[in-house]
């Protein structure tokens, strides 16, 4: 049997829709919440509930005062990658998300962008990717792990296309904290700067399907690495590696 859903969901959801397809613009003034309740023949605390749905989502910001009222919110790129990483960092404390499951997304998506970035680099990006291959180790982080997620986000973003650092950043920020990097020998790390100044120099030379075959094997070679410092398990105690 179908569920139905709660009133409240049912008009969060068309106010969503009507963002999404553009007829709410961003700046745009809602209803107040009395004509919403009319307009959806619901009581002004099921009205006021859904609002509350839609501010969590960041679509709409609430504003006091004469000039007050519910607004449609522009689009922060930043904010939504925030939130999905901060959903993932949510799963991975749970059965259903795996190490495997991100490693395989990654796997699907960062050879792709590697070739992108070496297609598309201009000056700026050559040298953004070169200083983000050579980047000095921090004291307060000696085994390097933090430069090296720097490097995987700056391929991201050489490429131009911002889906790929929305897809791709949640999924290092996921990294970077569930990650025992002390587990990891100095020597591993040492190979992994290695293997990125290949990455960056086959980018700088517009050489697409070298650096596409180069991130690929860098991140098969990653999988063993991520597997002895996953800090995260299943429920049968093993972590989520399918190899």
């Amino acid at each position: 049997m179908q569920r139905v859903r709660p009133a409240y969901r049912q008009v969060a959801d068309e106010l969503r829709s009507q963002i999404m397809r553009g007829a709410l613009a961003p700046g745009e003034r809602l209803p107040s919440e009395a004509e919403l309740s009319r307009a959806f023949g619901v009581s002004r605390s099921t009205v006021r509930e859904a609002l509350h749905s839609l501010t969590s989502q960041h679509l709409i910001e609430t504003l006091r005062g004469m000039q007050g009222g519910s607004f449609v919110a522009a689009p922060d790129p930043a904010r939504v990658v925030e939130d999905v990483g901060s959903a993932l960092g949510v799963l991975v404390a749970t059965p259903h998300l795996q190490l495997s499951d991100l490693l395989e997304a990654r796997l699907l998506l960062e050879p792709a962008a590697a070739r992108l970035a070496a297609q598309r680099a201009d000056a700026e990006t050559v040298d953004a990717v070169r200083a983000a291959a050579h980047a000095p180790r921090d004291p307060r982080d000696p085994s390097g792990f933090i430069p090296h997620l720097d490097f995987h986000t700056t391929i991201l973003m050489a490429t131009g296309n911002l889906m790929f650092t929305m897809m791709g950043q949640p999924v290092s920020d996921v990294l970077r904290t569930k990650l025992d990097r002390d587990s990891v020998a100095r020597r591993e790390w040492d190979e992994v700067d290695e293997c990125h100044r290949v990455i960056a120099e086959h980018i700088a030379a517009g050489q697409a399907e070298a650096a596409e075959e180069a991130m690929r094997s860098h991140l098969l070679d990653l999988r063993g690495l991520y597997e002895r410092a996953a800090s995260w398990r299943n429920r049968n105690g093993r972590n989520g590696s399918t190899t």
